[in-house]
């Protein structure tokens, strides 16, 4: 990559993921280098939530290989939401686009994102749209939790996405920026906050149908993890009410 700025970042949270991060790199890199320019115009910023694995050490071997890949640490555990937040505000891309560590929406779906910000400034890949396209579901359990919980969503902020769970969103970076830096929560209840956000700084967003398939070693709680971003939902409100999330002063 040359002095300048890239095109794209992509943006990879980490914890504890030695066994699934090497593949995905590799799969990032093959599918980047496929392609004309585009290795080299886009950086990828691996987000090392405190592992207490080899995850950043399996990501820093990669820099010999993948020179416009950056390892980036959080000085402990914070959460994938610090670390997404951390990542966003590392990058210089003119796009961003952050994924799941286990690509469990492949890298080649990133088109269909790239393509719906030609237009919007936040798309986001969605499961809900055409559930043909999920290649490996979850459990009837997890599956139904989620529409509960997209029910409180819609209901709690007014966002009409079907899915706003999915690991795999895209944004213009100068115009989504505010959204990170007023970005609080830290965990797995991030993304509806950053919706929230983009809704009320008037970016306008698109959900997109992608392909998706369910990953056994998943590391969010069904149970815990659920009643933890039911809280974060009525923190949104809360931050709201306190004034957290000011508009930017018009120039």
């Amino acid at each position: 990559m040359t002095d300048s700025a890239p095109e794209l970042s992509i943006i990879i949270p980490s914890f504890n993921e030695q066994a699934r991060l090497p593949p995905t790199l590799e799969r990032i890199y093959d599918f980047l280098s496929s392609r004309d320019e585009q290795l080299r115009t886009t950086e990828v910023i691996v987000v090392d939530d405190g592992s207490t694995d080899a995850t950043a050490a399996l990501a820093q071997d990669w820099i010999s290989h993948f020179p416009n890949l950056r390892v980036v640490s959080n000085s402990r555990n914070r959460g994938k939401g610090f670390s997404v937040r951390h990542g966003m505000l590392e990058a210089r891309g003119r796009i961003t686009l952050f994924t799941d560590a286990d690509l469990s929406t492949p890298i080649e779906e990133m088109d269909k994102l790239l393509n719906a910000l030609r237009t919007h400034d936040v798309a986001i890949g969605s499961r809900a749209l055409d559930r043909t396209m999920i290649e490996i579901r979850q459990s009837r359990m997890r599956e139904l939790a989620g529409i509960i919980f997209n029910g409180f969503v819609r209901l709690s902020t007014g966002l009409p996405y079907l899915d706003t769970q999915c690991g795999f969103k895209a944004f213009r970076r100068e115009r989504a920026r505010i959204c990170f830096e007023q970005q609080r929560s830290e965990r797995f209840g991030f993304d509806p906050e950053l919706l929230y956000l983009a809704k009320r700084h008037g970016l306008t967003c698109a959900e997109v149908p992608v392909r998706w398939a369910h990953d056994a070693r998943t590391k969010v709680n069904v149970v815990s993890d659920s009643i933890d971003m039911f809280f974060e939902l009525l923190r949104i409100q809360w931050n709201n009410l306190l004034g957290r999330y000011p508009r930017a002063k018009q120039s």
